[in-house]
C-alpha cells in the first residue's frame, strides 16, 4: 500500500475507473450477443434496430477510451456483415 495521501487516493480512483470500465465493456458484449442472436434467428428488422443501439454505444466508449477505436471498427464491420447475409 502507497504512503502518501495523494498515492492512496490515486489507487482507490483506480479502481473505481477499473469497475466501471469493465461494467462498459460487459455492456457492450451483452449488445453484441443481442445483434448475434437475431441474426441466428434471421430475423432483419429486430437485428438491424439492435445494431443501430449497439453502434452508437460503441462509438461512443470507443471516443472514451473505454475500448480501442479498431475494435469498435471490428465489430461494427463483422455483424453489418452478417446481418447483409440474411437479406439475402
Amino acid at each position: 500500500m502507497a504512503n502518501l495521501k495523494s498515492s492512496k487516493k490515486s489507487i482507490f480512483s483506480s479502481i473505481k475507473r477499473k469497475i466501471s470500465n469493465n461494467r462498459n465493456r460487459s455492456v457492450i458484449k451483452t449488445y453484441v450477443k443481442k445483434v448475434l442472436s437475431y441474426i441466428m434467428i434471421n430475423d432483419f428488422n429486430k437485428s438491424m434496430s439492435a445494431f443501430n443501439k449497439m453502434q452508437s454505444l460503441v462509438d461512443r466508449y470507443s471516443i472514451k477510451k473505454i475500448i480501442h477505436k479498431n475494435k469498435a471498427a471490428r465489430y461494427k464491420s463483422n455483424l453489418l456483415k452478417k446481418i447483409r447475409n440474411i437479406s439475402k
